[in-house]
């Protein structure tokens, strides 16, 4: 998969996001005056929103995409990402039958919480964690996975990545020394206009998985081939892990 990262800041702080997201890429964060003259796959876009708007350079640089060019667009900023704002992202340049996911950062957690956030936490229980044996199989579905302490560290990291209202939909077996993760659906997070929020979910449990392993030294290459083993109605194949040394 190609990817290529284009940013527009006024601060800086969106130009750091955007080179951390690059470096993660493997590629260079550019300015959006750089054009996106190679095909890529995804395309990371960081602006922020000054006065409720984008700035001209955004809006110009979204319209000279090429559609056979760029096939996705993944929309980042260091702004609260407000509808008003989004829609006018979107107007930009997707067009029909396209989707721009937006992902926007919330900032540092404060030293002591509002009430409105304790309450918040608590009524999703945000604080708790869904048992390992039900997270992560070995061989088939519904098998307690027994692994040792290195991987059992790495799992941990899964176990408490963040996920919209604390549903954790991921789950892995380990099956032929392949991690295989699967995404078990909750009704209300998918739609014609969001697509299925529950995949941005997955990614972060497998960024999660991926920088663990890269922590004890090791490689992990991703794959996306379903292995055909059997699982519940409610549970769908996401993609595959290999570890090597």
């Amino acid at each position: 998969m190609k990817y290529a990262v284009r940013y527009y800041t006024k601060t800086g702080n969106t130009k750091r996001l955007a080179e951390a997201v690059a470096k993660e890429l493997g590629v260079e964060a550019l300015p959006v005056s750089e054009p996106v003259t190679e095909p890529v796959d995804l395309l990371f876009l960081g602006n922020s929103y000054y006065a409720f708007n984008i700035d001209p350079e955004v809006k110009t640089f979204v319209a000279s995409l090429e559609r056979g060019k760029v096939k996705r667009i993944v929309n980042f900023g260091s702004a609260a990402m407000l509808n008003s704002t989004y829609k006018k992202v979107k107007a930009a340049g997707v067009k029909a039958g396209e989707m721009m996911p937006c992902v926007s950062p919330l900032g540092y957690p404060a030293q002591k919480k509002s009430l409105k956030e304790s309450m918040m936490r608590k009524g999703v229980g945000a604080d708790n964690r869904i048992s390992v044996n039900k997270l992560f199989f070995m061989d088939e579905w519904g098998k307690a996975l027994i692994t040792n302490d290195e991987m059992s560290d790495v799992l941990e990291m899964v176990r408490w990545a963040p996920s919209a209202v604390n549903k954790q939909p991921w789950r892995i077996l380990f099956k032929d020394n392949v991690w295989h993760f699967y995404e078990k659906k909750d009704r209300g997070y998918e739609s014609d206009v969001t697509g299925d929020l529950q995949r941005i979910d997955l990614g972060i449990a497998l960024c999660h998985f991926t920088m663990g392993v890269e922590e004890k030294g090791k490689s992990a290459e991703v794959t996306v081939s379903d292995p055909g083993i059997e699982v519940p109605s409610d549970v769908f194949y996401v993609a595959s892990v290999k570890i090597s040394d």
